[in-house]
């Protein structure tokens, strides 16, 4: 007898098990537009056709929720089908549920309205005034109605905005991805020596030494800067700068007006090289290449205006 109540708790409608959960008990969304569909009418085929399914298919959905449930929900003959008493119930049932489905969504598609509404960008110098303005620019041919904001600083604050939530997206030049955050290569680039025409290393017959490079008293960026990490990893080590500047436009600035050599992105110094008011310097024994990065935070791949900006840069 124990077994027989054992058997008889674990047995629902229609004699068939009910597994725990609700999701293997109720009909899908699906199951229910089509019952509603019936109900409205009167006419299983005219359902089919309104949900966009064949009549066969519509057919084998409501016998799969008839035997979900246990009990028949439609009666068809050739005038027509009909909805049973039971039928009746579950439709005004799974009615309320829709209706809540559908209030779901619309919240749903409220928060990404929000979302998309605005993108907030963080990046390194160099990417900021060599890269991101024709990406944008991009940007808004596919999203005009996303209002952008940009903040640019070296690649240690554009780790601390993306961790702070105050970035939905970043753009690093350092040797590493920073801590907690993940990455994708977007392009590559090369650093180079430079200097004013007048300067002695612009008249040298034979490449830079990288020990020379590392003695000498560069313009530099401030620490932090991906420049700057990228110099200070290939070469071991640096002299203390000449001057120290917080953007790449006020080094390049800098190195024009004769104050000294500098080490800065070719992305940068490309006019500057062709019209001769800087000049490159070879180095003998060191390749300065980099990797430029979109970062986000670990786990939270980028979506929405973001992911459009992010297949925008993409080498």
């Amino acid at each position: 007898m124990g077994r027989s109540m054992a058997e008889g708790e674990q047995t629902g409608r229609g004699g068939q098990g009910m597994p725990g959960s609700l999701a293997h008990r109720v009909p899908d969304l699906g199951a229910m537009e089509l019952l509603l569909a019936v109900a409205r009418l009167g006419s299983l085929g005219g359902a089919a056709r309104e949900l966009g399914i064949t009549q066969p298919a519509a057919s084998s959905r409501v016998r799969s929720m008839e035997r979900q449930l246990g009990v028949a929900l439609v009666d068809r003959s050739p005038r027509g089908s009909r909805l049973t008493d039971a039928g009746v119930l579950v439709t005004d049932w799974a009615r309320r549920i829709v209706e809540a489905a559908e209030a779901f969504d619309a919240g749903a598609q409220a928060l990404r309205d929000r979302r998309d509404s605005r993108l907030r960008v963080a990046a390194s110098m160099t990417i900021a005034e060599y890269l991101l303005p024709g990406w944008l620019v991009a940007l808004r041919t596919q999203l005009p109605d996303t209002a952008v904001s940009l903040l640019a600083g070296n690649s240690a604050t554009v780790a601390a905005r993306l961790l702070a939530d105050e970035a939905d997206l970043g753009f690093v030049e350092g040797v590493s991805v920073p801590a907690g955050l993940d990455s994708a290569v977007i392009a590559h680039d090369r650093l180079v020596v430079v200097t004013a025409p007048g300067h002695p290393w612009a008249r040298r017959r034979h490449p830079l030494a990288a020990s020379e490079l590392a003695a000498t008293p560069l313009i530099l960026r401030e620490k932090g800067s991906g420049t700057r990490q990228v110099l200070d990893a290939a070469l071991g080590g640096l002299a203390r700068p000449l001057i120290e500047l917080s953007s790449t436009t006020a080094v390049k600035a800098a190195a024009v007006s004769g104050a000294g050599p500098s080490v800065l992105s070719e992305l940068a110094v490309g006019e500057e090289l062709t019209n001769r008011r800087l000049v490159s310097v070879p180095l003998a024994d060191v390749t300065l290449a980099r990797d430029l990065r979109a970062v986000w935070p670990t786990g939270h791949r980028p979506t929405g205006p973001a992911r459009h900006l992010l297949s925008l840069t993409r080498v």
